[in-house]
């Protein structure tokens, strides 16, 4: 039993002790060759970048640490921007980007990545530029001596001035506006409502067998639509009283009001005649109404133009 024993933990122990032997030396092998900073000398406040060069590696790899990530280091000396381990045949290298707060020779926390992990780094970062001399607090400039300070007053003070014309512009003359832009939104809207059930009513009598649906539908869509348009209750209006609505109410087009009473006392007859109606009457009465739908959106544009150029 032993001797089982002794077989089988010699070679765990080996393989254990080999693994850890290749990665301690793998990482102290990282330290020993010559690292250099960007640039050579550096001061509180800079940001710098040490590289220390790595041995090669079989496959050409490039892992970045962020300072999101879960192994991104800290320390409260030492800014940390990106970490970047290159990995390739010819040799790689570990980037390590930082910004130094504290004077003297800083150590850096072990970093890890890839599984590596990296320690006994540490730089000297100086404490001014002139070390011959004490340092010394500038004098502190005036408002307008910073730079952008005026940029940022002037626009400031013109950002209030648009804010006060604007409030008054609103005040007088705003709401109407934005109720006119509203009104010529929802007009315009209503038309593209309309020519969409057109379509489908069209779609509908194509499949539809009791065609008195499809007439229904006709009839009570296109009540409603001049009902909003006009601002008159037109859903329970008969054929000969749309003939009596004023045309100023159809933007120019005269023989609306003719149009809406001959249509609509054809519709009235299909309906209630008590004999199926055809496909084909159907799509007539429907191209009838996209007709005078298209030329009373037309209408419409037109008019606007108009006012704009008024």
């Amino acid at each position: 039993m032993r001797l089982r024993q002794a077989f089988f933990f010699k070679p765990c122990g080996l393989i254990i002790f080999s693994i850890i032997f290749i990665l301690f030396c793998e990482s102290a092998y990282a330290q020993s060759f010559n690292a250099y900073l960007t640039p050579t000398e550096i001061f509180v406040g800079d940001r710098a970048s040490l590289t220390i060069p790595l041995p090669a590696a079989n496959a050409n790899t490039v892992t970045i640490l962020r300072p999101f990530d879960p192994f991104f280091p800290s320390d409260p000396k030492i800014d940390f921007h990106s970490i970047i381990l290159e990995r390739n045949a010819k040799g790689s290298r570990l980037i390590i980007e930082f910004t130094a707060y504290t004077p003297g020779v800083i150590n850096f926390p072990v970093i890890e990545i890839e599984k590596e992990y990296f320690s006994d780094i540490s730089i000297t970062v100086n404490s001014s530029l002139d070390t011959s001399k004490p340092p010394e607090l500038k004098r502190a400039s005036t408002v307008l001596v910073m730079p952008g300070t005026a940029t940022m007053l002037y626009g400031a003070l013109a950002a209030v001035i648009i804010a006060v014309i604007f409030s008054i512009w609103f005040v007088l003359k705003g709401r109407a506006v934005l109720r006119e832009l509203h009104r010529k939104w929802k007009r315009r809207m209503l038309f593209v409502s309309m020519k969409k059930t057109e379509r489908n009513l069209r779609r509908l009598a194509e499949k539809e067998p009791e065609k008195r649906v499809v007439l229904d539908g006709i009839s009570v869509e296109f009540k409603n639509f001049l009902s909003v348009l006009t601002d008159i209750n037109c859903r329970a209006m008969t054929a000969r009283e749309f003939e009596k609505i004023p045309s100023e109410h159809f933007f120019t087009l005269e023989d609306s009001p003719a149009f809406l009473g001959k249509f609509f006392r054809s519709c009235d007859n299909m309906r209630f005649s008590g004999l199926n109606a055809q496909s084909g009457q159907i799509i007539s009465l429907l191209d009838e109404l996209k007709t005078f739908i298209d030329n009373l959106d037309n209408s419409r544009k037109n008019k606007q133009k108009e006012e704009k150029a008024a």
